[in-house]
């Protein structure tokens, strides 16, 4: 794919991450293309990428949209989430190095310093925090794990949740990752496991508490 495409792809997404472009607002690709600074063949090519992460939809009459998440949706993210993310910490804590223990401490208290000043730097703590689970992942060592679990954690839907949370979840997410490394340097899959679990469901409510969305009630037998 050209540098062209890859750049009015980052854009796209950037602006449909911040909620510049809005769920179910539709895309055009002469306006995308202007804002981009590029021609109309890279903003397809980028949409296309788009489409197949799941950021737009394509009408049957061929318009795009942003994508809209429904409660079923958001949960059923959260859920897949949930099952990988705890079975990579239960693997990680079998199989990280040293220097991936202490790469991921490190991690831990440069988060720390992002959400402990007067205004937490929540940019940082973005990036620091997709940083961590992608270690956490590393340290899974499974190609398989890894291609599955990469197609979600860049949902808007992820990237959105912790835009939500106030000092106190900061907070509370620093404090569960710190958890999770102490498992793994225990070498204890299941406390590791049992902590992400947690840590993402916890994550799942504080996005329906936050949001109007309905939360998944489960069915009564």
């Amino acid at each position: 794919m050209s540098k062209a495409s890859d750049r009015a792809y980052e854009q796209i997404r950037a602006r449909i991450l911040s909620g510049d472009l809005k769920p179910g607002s539709q895309l055009k690709e002469e306006e995308l293309a202007e804002s981009c600074g590029v021609s109309r063949t890279p903003v397809r090519d980028a949409m296309t990428r788009l489409q197949n992460e799941m950021f737009l939809y394509r009408s049957e009459s061929q318009r795009s949209f942003v994508s809209e998440w429904s409660g079923d949706d958001v949960e059923e993210v959260f859920t897949l989430r949930t099952m990988l993310e705890s079975h990579a910490a239960s693997r990680a804590a079998e199989r990280a190095s040293d220097a991936m223990i202490e790469a991921l401490r490190a991690n831990n208290a440069e988060i720390g310093k992002a959400i402990r000043g007067p205004t937490p730097d929540v940019d940082a703590f973005l990036r620091l925090n997709r940083a961590y689970h992608a270690m956490v992942l590393e340290a899974a060592a499974s190609d398989r794990l890894a291609m599955m679990l990469n197609r979600l954690v860049l949902q808007p839907i992820v990237h959105r949740t912790a835009l939500r949370y106030d000092r106190a979840q900061l907070e509370r997410s620093l404090s569960e990752h710190e958890e999770i490394v102490a498992a793994i340097a225990r070498r204890d899959p299941q406390w590791a496991g049992a902590v992400m679990t947690s840590h993402i469901r916890r994550a799942y409510h504080v996005y329906v508490d936050r949001t109007a969305i309905e939360p998944v009630k489960a069915e009564r037998a």
